[in-house]
């Protein structure tokens, strides 16, 4: 069933589904269990190693991290076969690529814009100082969990399952934007807030547009690889 199609549905009948209720209870509850995580973390630590993307001892933990979120989304969308999770191909290939560059680009300009004033990447505090040769094989470790399994999990959370759940209850726009803070929210930063807010509600936007999670999970990697290689690079 399309998004489109279920808040049609919706429309006709007046409410959603009391299941459908219960689950996108458990979606915030996660949500706000990621964010205060964060966020305590945060506060009650000293600092982020530079060379935290260089420790095979982070990439041991983010494979865990993501293992149990994944594993969490299963079991509020009851599976990976779940309409929830928006694992479809777009109807149009051509027209999510276009509509995947268009988001690509307003992203890398709020970045480079924002970023003149809100240094989100030192905040986060995962670029690493410098390139390291000696330790090339756990930072390509890590670099793939940053590249595919967090954007895929993350996307699957966000803007499959919560965007599914909350379409019927708020519709397109505030689920964009519901889904677009809490992802910046679970990040657990202040100044890079409204930078993952705005890269939240773009991929939001275009999961909308193009009613699927793959365009986003693709502009979401590209962007974190970017992101690595200029790190590194520069």
């Amino acid at each position: 069933m399309s998004e489109t199609e279920i808040v049609e549905r919706t429309a006709v009948t007046g409410f959603p589904s009391p299941r459908r209720g219960g689950r996108l209870l458990a979606w915030g509850v996660l949500i706000g269990l990621l964010a205060l995580a964060s966020y305590g973390a945060r506060l009650s630590d000293a600092g982020t190693p530079s060379d935290v993307l260089y420790l095979w001892s982070t990439f041991v933990g983010a494979l865990i991290q993501y293992a149990i979120m994944f594993i969490l989304i299963l079991a509020i969308a009851r599976g990976t076969r779940s309409p929830l999770l928006a694992l479809r191909r777009p109807e149009a290939l051509g027209r999510a690529a276009l509509l995947a560059t268009v988001a690509f680009g307003v992203i890398l300009v709020t970045a480079g814009v924002l970023g003149q004033v809100l240094d989100a990447g030192d905040e986060q505090g995962l670029v690493p100082d410098a390139w390291d040769s000696s330790r090339a094989v756990p930072f390509v470790a890590n670099a793939l969990v940053v590249v595919l399994v967090a954007p895929f999990v993350e996307e699957l959370l966000y803007r499959g399952l919560g965007m599914s759940l909350l379409l019927p209850f708020v519709g397109p726009l505030f689920s964009i934007g519901i889904t677009g803070l809490a992802f910046g929210l679970a990040h657990g930063l202040v100044l890079g807030l409204p930078v993952l807010t705005i890269f939240g509600i773009t991929l939001g936007w275009l999961r909308w547009k193009t009613d699927s999670v793959y365009p986003g999970m693709v502009v979401h990697g590209i962007f974190n690889g970017a992101a690595l290689i200029a790190a590194v690079a520069v």
